[in-house]
């Protein structure tokens, strides 16, 4: 008895997907290295009252202190099913106020456009990883 493969694939359909397109210009190494990323946990996240597109979130970002970031993603996320994860960040931004809360830094997302809506994804990785492991 023959058995038939069928491939399954998640992928996207490429001509619905848009990106933006790359930089011209180079970064120097001497500048890249100076960019702090990070793998921090999400301790805590919680909806930014009101404010419909702020999440706040709590982080371990190794140091021993929490941490606290807010990111534009309510849209596409839950608080709840964020919190334990292990995200990415860049930690030595500095600090801006938005909504009245300070911001310490950026967690990263990956984004595109697909059949003309904005699609994001946030950079989680494996829990394995330690707060604070440093990203070469």
């Amino acid at each position: 008895m023959e058995i038939e493969q069928i491939e399954i694939t998640n992928e996207i359909e490429a001509n619905n997907v848009e990106i933006e397109p790359l930089f011209d210009e180079y970064v120097d190494f001497e500048t890249f290295s100076k960019s702090d990323f990070r793998a921090v946990k999400i301790k805590d996240c919680v909806v930014v009252p009101k404010s419909k597109k702020l999440l706040e979130f709590t982080l371990d970002d190794g140091t021993g202190e929490d941490r606290t970031i807010l990111s534009g993603i309510h849209a596409f996320y839950e608080p709840e099913e964020l919190i334990g994860k292990t995200a990415i960040a860049i930690l030595n931004l500095p600090p801006r106020s938005m909504m009245g809360k300070e911001s310490c830094g950026m967690l990263m997302s990956a984004v595109h456009n697909e059949s003309k809506e904005e699609k994001l994804q946030l950079l989680l990785v494996d829990d394995s990883i330690p707060a604070g492991a440093k990203l070469y």
